[in-house]
C-alpha cells in the first residue's frame, strides 16, 4: 500500500522521517490516556519501531499510518492493532496531534479511508474500538462511520488513581 487518498488528507505508512512526531506522541502525556501508554519511549525505541514499520500487516498485527495533509503536513496517525486475520477482525485507534486540527472533518476522513480500505482489501468482516466515557468527539466520530456501541466495561482504565468507565464500539461490514 503505497497511499490512500481522501479529498483532503491522505495516510501513508510511516517513514525514518516521522520519527520526532511519532516520539512527539508518544510521549505527550495528555494523550497516554488514549494509548493506554504509561511510561515515556525513548528515541532509540522509535527508531527500532520505524525500521520494523514495513512488516506485513499479517507478520505485525498491527498497521500504523500517518494521516497527512495534501501540503505534506503530518496530522496524526490512525491504526489497527489485534488484526486477526482467522476471525477477519481489527481495532482502529486514531489521534490528531494538534488540538488545532481536530474537528476540521480530518479524522472522519481518514477513519472513512481506513474502513473502507479493511473491508475492501483486507477482507475484514469487523472492526471495532475503545473509547472512554468521557471521550465523547470519539464517540461521535466513530458512529458518524456506522459503528455502534455494543458495551459499556465499567472500571475499565485506572486515570489518575481513579477507575474510567470505556465502551466498545463495532462496526460489522
Amino acid at each position: 500500500m503505497k497511499t490512500l487518498k481522501g479529498e483532503n488528507i491522505f495516510l501513508r505508512a510511516l517513514e525514518p522521517e516521522d520519527l520526532e512526531f511519532v516520539h512527539a506522541i508518544e510521549n505527550d502525556e495528555s494523550v497516554w490516556e488514549i494509548s493506554n501508554t504509561h511510561t515515556p519511549y525513548s528515541r532509540f525505541l522509535i527508531k527500532q519501531y520505524l525500521e520494523q514499520a514495513h512488516k506485513d500487516i499479517y507478520e505485525a498485527k498491527q498497521l500504523r499510518l500517518v494521516i497527512s495533509s495534501y501540503e505534506n503536513v503530518t496530522i496524526g496517525l490512525i491504526d489497527l492493532f489485534d488484526f486477526d486475520f482467522k476471525n477477519k477482525r481489527a481495532g482502529i485507534g486514531i489521534l490528531v496531534k494538534s488540538p488545532n486540527d481536530r474537528l476540521k472533518g480530518y479524522g472522519k476522513e481518514a477513519l472513512k479511508l481506513l474502513v473502507n480500505y479493511c473491508f475492501t482489501h483486507l477482507g475484514l468482516h469487523q472492526l471495532f474500538c475503545n473509547i472512554s466515557e468521557e471521550n465523547e468527539a470519539s464517540q461521535k466520530l466513530f458512529k458518524s462511520q456506522g459503528f455502534i456501541e455494543v458495551g459499556l466495561k465499567r472500571d475499565w482504565n485506572v486515570i489518575n488513581g481513579g477507575y474510567r468507565n470505556e465502551y466498545l464500539f463495532q462496526l460489522i461490514n
